[in-house]
């Protein structure tokens, strides 16, 4: 079974048919999609990295209702949880994005009722992607890295370079005399691991641990406690809390590759935290993408 036939297992018949349709007039879409978007009495989209395609079918609140009980296995309430962060991830790494009508309870939300939108992201590993930027990376010499940003706009790959990089640094490199190192992976949002029942979906290295569903900060303490870590790595750094912890990480002698999001280094400078993990000189390499 393919990613994309992956997700359509979770459409009632309609959708289903409808999309198998389209993909059939156009084989094109089934490597190239993104992203399918459902949202309550509007038109399903279909969302590639540069354009859209909207669909001549409406979905209903009904057939929402039918994919949001597929997803949680019959057991909505069994995935409360998850549906009040926001997604669910199922098996092969996909992430379901959810909204609707949230219920709040003490500055807390307790609920998502009267869903009006899913939008369904496709996993796509892309091996070798980051073979490029590990020469950036790799500090050959005392088998390590370099305490590395990578940096670029929303949608264009940090990500996925992230992911394979972690793979690649985690089973080694032969062909660089590489060994493999014992990476910790803080996995906030499911997008890099993208686990189901504690089980990664995506290849992320045999030497890579990877903690889930909790905020940077948080993964970075628990990971360098429990699994000492040689590298430790995370997506999307900003806060003055994540700059703490990986502060604090360094300090312990781990290693570091992150993300954020920017164009420049001007867009760095911005961000007051990350640019004092480079006045301070803790980053050593960013890349831009």
């Amino acid at each position: 079974m393919d990613k994309l036939d992956e997700i359509l297992k979770y459409f009632p018949i309609g959708i289903y048919n409808y999309i198998k349709n389209v993909i059939n007039q156009n084989q094109s879409i089934r490597e190239q999609l993104q992203e399918i978007r459902l949202r309550v009495n509007r038109p399903i989209i279909f969302k590639f990295r540069n354009y859209d395609i909207v669909l001549k079918y409406n979905t209903s609140g009904e057939e929402i209702l039918q994919v949001l009980e597929k997803l949680c296995e019959n057991s909505i309430y069994a995935y409360k949880n998850q549906i009040c962060e926001g997604f669910l991830a199922v098996k092969g790494g996909h992430r379901i994005g959810i909204t609707g009508t949230v219920v709040m309870e003490n500055n807390k939300i307790t609920n998502v009722k009267y869903i009006s939108s899913l939008n369904f992201r496709i996993a796509r590993e892309i091996l070798n992607c980051s073979s490029k930027i590990l020469n950036e990376i790799l500090d050959l010499g005392n088998q390590t890295i370099y305490n590395t940003l990578i940096v670029s706009p929303p949608g264009k790959g940090k990500t996925t370079m992230l992911r394979d990089a972690v793979r690649q640094i985690s089973n080694g490199i032969p062909t660089k005399n590489f060994k493999g190192l014992t990476v910790g992976l803080i996995d906030e949002r499911g997008e890099i691991a993208a686990n189901y029942k504690g089980i990664p979906q995506n290849d992320v290295g045999i030497r890579t641990d990877v903690i889930g569903n909790v905020d940077k900060a948080t993964g970075m303490s628990m990971l360098i406690r429990s699994m000492a870590p040689d590298v430790i790595a995370c997506d999307e750094i900003g806060s003055i809390e994540d700059i703490r912890a990986i502060q604090s990480a360094m300090l312990s002698g781990v290693k570091g590759i992150f993300t954020m999001h920017g164009k420049n280094i001007e867009d760095i400078k911005r961000n007051i935290e990350v640019n004092k993990l480079i006045d301070n000189h803790q980053i050593e390499k960013i890349i831009f993408i």
